[in-house]
């Protein structure tokens, strides 16, 4: 395939879907994988499907993937099915995530398993099973998903902070491993972007008028993907890529 090739996880909702459909626009056909599908939907609204009829209304091919990135074996199959059927891919964003709402002391220990296994494990077999073949084509980027949590121990979630703490490391040693090859930075979210999944960890009388719109994760996005590969290993905050005027002014989404 011609057109540049881009693999969202976390896609069915939120940052990850607002991502694939405006990476179609740019020109990329998308995967988009996640693991509320039409067959097995979530509890909250969006599924893969929708997405991927969203991108191909926006005129790209879209490849429409149920997946739990916590599935090794099923990362590896996702790879396999990719480089199969479209040769390549250009660009990955590992968006998926989960951030349980409760101090991690007053959890369950499966939670805490649970957040490792997504945002840490999850990325990682993403790398693993893709950069390897990125590496012996053209080349490609890694876009990793952190939070401003990663480094406020009083967001009071032990497990997303450390978690995404953690991640963040993984992709300045793996964007060390792959230099030269793969490009892996990580966009550390540190604006508030509302989502229907954090939405849902939120009192009923919380104020979203503040939250801005998942555009801002797009701007960042597309402007990695086109620098060279030799920008890698960055920790990149919104924030900063506002002040270089990377990301538009501030917007504003929330609750209708």
């Amino acid at each position: 395939m011609s057109s540049p090739i881009a693999v969202v996880t976390g896609a069915s909702r939120g940052i990850g879907r607002r991502l694939c459909v405006d990476l179609a626009t740019a020109g990329y056909d998308v995967v988009c994988a996640a693991r509320s599908s039409g067959e097995h939907p979530g509890r909250l609204p969006g599924t893969i499907d929708d997405t991927a009829a969203a991108v191909r209304a926006a005129g790209r091919n879209a490849m429409a993937i149920a997946l739990d990135v916590q599935d090794e074996a099923g990362v590896a199959r996702l790879a396999d099915r990719v480089f199969s059927e479209w040769g390549r891919c250009d660009l990955l964003v590992l968006n998926a995530a989960v951030a349980p709402p409760k101090p991690a002391l007053d959890d369950t220990t499966r939670r805490w398993r649970l957040a490792v296994d997504v945002n840490v494990n999850g990325p990682f077999y993403c790398c693993y099973y893709f950069c390897p073949r990125m590496a012996a084509g053209e080349g490609g980027r890694v876009v990793t998903v952190s939070s401003g949590a990663a480094v406020t121990p009083s967001f009071g979630r032990a497990s997303y902070t450390a978690t995404k703490l953690a991640l963040e490391g993984m992709s300045q040693a793996l964007a060390h491993d792959l230099s030269g090859r793969v490009a892996v930075n990580c966009i550390r979210i540190d604006l508030p972007i509302w989502t229907e999944g954090f939405d849902a960890t939120l009192p009923e009388n919380f104020d979203t008028s503040f939250f801005e719109d998942a555009a801002i994760m797009t701007d960042a996005v597309l402007w990695l993907a086109k620098q060279d590969l030799a920008c890698t290993g960055q920790i990149l905050t919104l924030g900063e890529l506002r002040a270089r005027g990377v990301v538009r002014p501030p917007t504003r989404a929330g609750r209708s």
